[in-house]
């Protein structure tokens, strides 16, 4: 073989090696070294990565600033000692009284399209912006309204419920079994919100981690009830990644993309470079994502 044959040899080997890890979805997620502890100095450590490979951050950090925490009382706590590497953050949570613990990252995001004096103007942001700067009665107002939530729970002591309530805003989990209290091999429950409503015949996926010694992921696939509900059981003690998402209306954002900034498609909003000019969205729109980190214990 000729040193240019096995040039080409080595990098279509390269390419082939390539393609499973460029073919895999990004995914976040919050990895409490514990989810059960016991005493008055508790403190957990978390890891917090954007991964191709669940639960070994291969990708890049998830930023440690959005990160939010409720105490078991449902009143604001806070991380501490947050640190940011090359591929993942890690920070720390205190838990200085007796229940459940919600550590979490939420964002609710609204992108319109509308006609103002004959011309397509075009908005992307939070939903209080999209209150002051998209004039009441728009004509031919098209919005597309985003939310995701990515959680983890810890307890202390005794599990409790007064962190987990939920918002009325976007996908979310209202735990029937509470997610630090779910055991290998018994059933369990979850119930599912979206804006407080009962999601109904939402498809919700469990992956175990460990999946590179694995041959498949063995991720689990389940459907909620008419009331949002959803009965489950996790085969084998370990870390699970829960993810469920909606979409529902017209959400196809037309030529422009979702890069169009402020109104009128101004540049140096978020998505970058300077665009053409704005196009109206395709229609109504709705997309929520849920995604947590649960540990199913040892029977």
């Amino acid at each position: 073989m000729t040193f240019k044959k096995r040039l080409l040899a080595v990098a279509a080997v390269g390419v082939a090696l390539a393609l499973p890890m460029s073919a895999s979805a990004h995914r976040g997620w919050l990895l409490p070294a514990f989810t059960t502890l016991s005493g008055d100095n508790a403190w957990v450590t978390v890891d917090a990565a954007i991964s191709n490979e669940l639960f070994y951050p291969d990708h890049r950090p998830m930023r440690p600033d959005g990160v939010q925490v409720l105490g078991p009382d449902g009143a604001a706590d806070k991380i501490q000692n947050a640190s940011t590497g090359q591929y993942r953050s890690t920070f720390d949570v205190q838990l200085t009284k007796p229940g459940t613990y919600k550590i979490f990252t939420a964002s609710n995001s609204v992108m319109a399209s509308w006609t103002e004096n004959g011309e397509v103007k075009r908005f992307r942001g939070s939903t209080e912006d999209f209150a002051k700067q998209v004039p009441a009665g728009a004509a031919d107002l098209k919005t597309i309204k985003t939310a995701s939530r990515n959680e983890t729970f810890v307890t202390r002591d005794k599990p409790s419920t007064g962190a987990l309530a939920p918002t009325g805003k976007g996908l979310e989990l209202v735990p029937v079994t509470n997610p630090t209290d779910v055991v290998a091999t018994e059933a369990a429950t979850f119930k599912f919100v979206l804006d407080g409503k009962p999601a109904a015949n939402l498809e919700v996926t469990f992956i175990p981690g460990g999946a590179r010694w694995r041959a498949s992921p063995g991720e689990i696939k389940v459907k909620t009830g008419a009331d949002g509900a959803v009965k489950f059981t996790l085969p084998e003690a370990g870390m699970y990644w829960v993810n469920a998402t909606v979409r529902s209306g017209e959400t196809g954002r037309g030529p422009g993309g979702p890069g169009m900034g402020g109104p009128g498609g101004a540049p140096g909003a978020p998505g970058g470079a300077p665009q053409g000019p704005a196009t109206p969205l395709a229609g109504n729109g709705v997309s929520a994502s849920y995604t947590a980190v649960i540990e199913a214990q040892r029977p």
